[in-house]
């Protein structure tokens, strides 16, 4: 038995055929990953693995590092930047629209994660791989050079297009290049990677503003681009697949999801901040993505090699995978922009006390990760997401029972709790989604599941932005004083200046966020019983893992 089939039944998993929800047949073929046999799932809608051949054995730790350091450009790039706002629209002006220098950075890399990872599948891992860290690496030399705001947008959005394939070829070549039983390592250390760059992100880019100018928060990037670029060129080694797998690649498809995706991601950003939520330009651009969904979608269903097949929805494993990750990005709003705001109006604390406080869920988080093997190869993978994803849903509302005004410790204790337990959530999902798919299907699945956290998440931010706006204007309506704020992002800014306010009026102030953030954590536990329900109506409780041999 190879060591991969012996890691699938260790995790108390199917390791006999495709999903039960593709309605295929099995047939064999060479993993790319480890140049052994092992067998693929095939539909009416999906490509089979093709012919591969490739080295068995680990990858070279050269090929690691490279990896990691294509992680890290995407995990430091916006921790690193967001310090060194003060300065660059000092620099540039242009205050009123500099959110969309994370804005149209993240537009860019939602909208493109399908097209990599059909990509990926269609023309290998490498070249999409090297193409992607050399766009970031011009993306950030343009934005180091930025003459004014609007410069500085378009490049971002080029570094964007370039970050979208880094993302998802990194956490697809951590599949192919791990068999099942070490795959929770190298994503452990991929998780790490995040976790390490929401620490030392925002004090290297403090530094970086204050002593050597904001443009070296994007030049940094480039050393960092370079040797990374030079380690895949040199050092991944993809396995030969025969020409005739590869099939025309959809570019009708591929510019139907920029335009949905663009669309839908436009009118979450700018609702209710450029415009009202029930304002024209909010319904036109949602009408407008549901027409071009409705086009991809005639589109797709005519297209050889489509960039976003049907099989990625119709197989009950992935679509439960992609709807609980996207759950998870919508909660994680909560902790990770909101719980900052709590720190330091309601508890507070100071930016580096907030610091402190969020880097608790990002320590524990990987930690958990590397621990969750032991876990899922006794339960497996989908019993072991459940009780990870359950244990976030009583942590979650257990901070809505915190006292007011709570003590440092009580939120911190949630945040710790919290790492830990999505910790125990996401990577066997990850790891076993991965294994249910060959290697001619595993870059579009990582991109899809990649895909829907992130659109998750830009949902969270406007649906709990919402909310928040919403409590924060209910409770200050009978409020002493005239012109208090009636917004979040209006209160937080009134108290850092707490001596033009009255005690009364402050005191209110805090109420209301205190409150505000309370509902929000009540919306993030209810994404968390919608990915359990995902996991438990729609994901088999044995995934169908494919063995692997080596």
């Amino acid at each position: 038995m190879g060591t991969a089939e012996h890691g699938a039944r260790a995790c108390g998993e199917d390791a006999t055929g495709p999903d039960a929800a593709a309605g295929g047949k099995v047939s064999a073929g060479p993993d790319a990953a480890t140049g052994a046999t092992t067998t693929g799932a095939t539909t009416a809608g999906a490509t089979t693995a093709g012919s591969v051949t490739g080295v068995p054995g680990r990858p070279p730790t050269a090929v690691v590092v490279a990896l990691m350091l294509c992680m890290a450009l995407v995990a430091l790039d916006s921790t690193i930047v967001s310090t060194a706002v003060p300065q660059i629209v000092g620099d540039l002006g242009g205050f009123s629209v500099f959110s969309w220098v994370f804005s149209g950075y993240l537009l860019a890399v939602t909208v493109t994660l399908p097209v990599y990872g059909r990509l990926n599948d269609t023309l290998g891992r490498k070249p999409v791989l090297l193409f992607g860290t050399a766009l970031f690496l011009v993306g950030s030399i343009l934005c180091a050079f930025a003459w004014n705001m609007a410069a500085l947008i378009a490049f971002r959005i080029v570094q964007g297009l370039g970050g979208g394939a880094l993302q998802s070829t990194v956490q697809t070549l951590a599949a192919d290049l791990y068999p099942l039983k070490d795959r929770p390592r190298i994503q452990a250390r991929m998780t790490t990677v995040w976790a390490s760059s929401a620490l030392v992100g925002p004090a290297l880019g403090g530094l970086l503003a204050q002593y050597a100018g904001w443009r070296w928060t994007f030049l940094i990037n480039v050393p960092l681009a370079g040797l990374a670029l030079w380690l895949t060129a040199r050092r991944l080694v993809e396995p030969v697949r025969s020409p005739g797998r590869r099939g025309p690649v959809d570019w009708a498809g591929a510019l139907g999801v920029f335009a949905c995706g663009g669309l839908l991601l436009f009118a979450l950003v700018q609702g209710g901040v450029a415009w009202p939520w029930l304002s024209a330009p909010s319904l036109g651009l949602l009408a407008a993505s549901a027409v071009a969904a409705v086009v991809v979608v005639r589109v797709e269903r005519r297209a050889e090699e489509p960039i976003l097949p049907g099989w990625v929805w119709r197989r009950r494993t992935i679509a439960a995978v992609n709807l609980a990750l996207g759950a998870l990005g919508l909660l994680m709003i909560a902790p990770m922009v909101f719980m900052p705001t709590y720190a330091q109006t309601v508890l507070g604390l100071g930016p580096v006390g907030a610091g402190l406080l969020m880097a608790l869920m990002t320590l524990s988080w990987p930690v958990s990760a590397a621990l969750c093997q032991h876990v899922y190869r006794r339960i497996g993978f989908r019993d072991t997401a459940v009780l990870g994803m359950s244990l976030a849903a009583v942590v979650l509302f257990s901070f809505t029972l915190l006292p007011h005004p709570a003590r440092a410790w009580q939120p911190a204790l949630v945040m710790l709790l919290l790492g830990a337990a999505l910790g125990l959530f996401q990577l066997p999902l990850i790891v076993g989604v991965q294994s249910t798919v060959g290697w001619a299907e595993r870059g579009t699945t990582t991109a899809s599941v990649l895909f829907c956290r992130t659109v998750g998440q830009s949902v969270g931010a406007a649906l709990l932005g919402a909310v928040a706006n919403a409590t924060v204007a209910a409770r200050l309506a009978g409020a002493p004083g005239a012109g208090l704020p009636t917004t979040l992002d209006d209160v937080s800014r009134a108290l850092a200046a707490p001596g033009e306010l009255s005690p009364a009026a402050t005191r209110h102030l805090r109420d209301a966020v205190a409150a505000a953030v309370d509902h929000i954590f009540l919306g993030a536990t209810a994404a968390a019983l919608a990915a359990l329900l995902a996991l438990l109506l729609i994901a088999p409780r044995r995934f169908p893992v494919l063995p692997e041999q080596r």
